[in-house]
Parts: C-alpha cells; structure tokens; sequence
C-alpha cells in the first residue's frame, strides 16, 4: 500500500487555502482537511481566546489523522498547528507549551503557501484586515524560512496556482 502524503496548505487569512485544499482533492480523486478554526468560529460564535488555541490545533490534527485513512494518495491540510502557532503569537505574544510541542511537528511531504495577491474578502469574525493578512503572510514565510521547511508559494488566479500546484505534486507521483 502506499503512503499517504500530507500537502499543508498554509497562508494568511482570505488567501485561498480552502479553495485550493478542495480543488486539489477533487483534482487528485482525494479527500481535503477544512480549517477547524472556521467550524469552533461560526460555532461558538466568536474569536478564540488563547487558552482555545491548543485545543483548536490538536482537532485539526486529530480531523487530519482521521482523514488520512480515507484518502488516496495525497491528503490536502487546509492549515496546520503552525498557523495557529502563528496567530497566537500576533495576537497574545506567546505560544503556549503544549501548541508549541504540536507546532513543532511539521511532517507533511510538501508544503504550500497561499500568496496574498487576490481581493481580501471579510468574512464574519475570522478576518480583520488586508494588513494583517500581508503581515501573517510575511510571518509564515519567515517562520518557514527560519525552520528550513521547504515550501512552494503559489500564486495568481484559482486555475493559475492549480497548474503551479499540480506541476509540483505530480513530481511525487
């Protein structure tokens, strides 16, 4: 059988991640990890809190292990504990112990991010503004940078970053 491999997805807010993360598994006859973040949001009503961002990173990781058994050959993670590490340091100053050890656990085989190139969209609680997002943007670049994780940045129309993506999956097929 073979393995399984994990394409994180990750990018500021109103980037794109979602759209790609789906149109990737459809494209690739798999299945895609939507953003928790969106569900605990529209779920509780309101922004987290800190002491709600190890919880909220260890069900994304907790979605993605369960997705993995069901997908195909590539499993597509629209976000990961790093994002929220991320956020929980522009927001709080501080990442916690316990998101800082999940964080730390980067393996996906490849890794994408979103460039901050089309419309900024708002979308309820979850966003705040096209600074912060051109911000975050340049905070998940050099925490990559810094951490030595390879990562492709994707950019343009929908269809433009689907051929850059595929191109670059399709080296491990």
């Amino acid at each position: 059988m073979t393995p399984v491999l994990r394409v994180a997805i990750l990018g500021a807010e109103s980037s794109g991640k979602s759209t790609l993360a789906a149109a990737l598994a459809a494209h690739f006859g798999s299945v895609w990890v939507p953003e928790y973040l969106r569900e605990f949001v529209d779920t509780t009503g309101r922004v987290p809190r800190e002491s709600d961002q190890f919880p909220i990173a260890q069900t994304q990781m907790a979605r993605e292990d369960a997705a993995a058994r069901q997908a195909t050959r590539f499993l597509f993670c629209d976000t990961t504990p790093l994002m929220t590490a991320i956020y929980s340091r522009w927001y709080w100053s501080r990442v916690d112990a316990q998101l800082s050890l999940l964080e730390q656990r980067h393996d996906y085989a490849m890794t994408f991010v979103t460039a901050p190139d089309g419309p900024w969209e708002a979308d309820g609680l979850q966003r705040e503004s096209e600074a912060v997002r051109q911000t975050i943007h340049e905070q998940v670049v050099q925490m990559l940078d810094e951490r030595g994780i390879g990562y492709s940045l994707v950019t343009g129309s929908l269809e433009e970053r689907m051929v850059q993506a595929v191109r670059l999956i399709s080296f491990h097929l």
